[in-house]
C-alpha cells in the first residue's frame, strides 16, 4: 500500500497519541524521537509490503494459463500467495 509522506506522518502522530494515552506504556525517550522512529518503522513495513505485492503479481503472471487481474481466480491466487509470503516473513497468522 502506498501512502504519502503526509499520511505516514499523520499515522505516526495518531500512534504516538495512543501510546501516550496508555497507562501501560512508559516513554524512556521523548515523544518526537518515538514518533520519528515510528515513521521509519512504517516506511520499512510499507516497502516490504510493496515487495511482497510485486512478488505475488510475478507468481500469478508466471502461470501457464493467462489469469486476468480482477477475476475471481486472480483474487484467490493473490490472497493465497500473499498469505504465504506474509507467513514466510513471520507476519502472517499462526495456524
Amino acid at each position: 500500500m502506498r501512502l504519502s509522506r503526509e499520511k505516514i506522518v499523520r499515522l505516526s502522530h495518531c500512534i504516538t497519541d495512543q501510546l501516550v494515552g496508555s497507562d501501560d506504556v512508559e516513554f524512556i525517550e521523548d515523544r518526537e524521537t518515538i514518533r520519528q522512529h515510528l515513521i521509519g518503522v512504517l516506511n520499512v513495513l510499507l516497502k516490504e509490503e510493496e515487495r511482497i505485492d510485486t512478488e505475488v503479481r510475478k507468481k500469478i503472471t508466471s502461470q501457464k494459463k493467462d489469469i486476468p487481474e480482477g477475476s475471481a481466480e486472480w483474487d484467490i491466487l493473490f490472497k493465497k500467495y500473499y498469505s504465504e509470503e506474509m507467513k514466510r516473513i513471520g507476519a502472517g497468522p499462526e495456524r
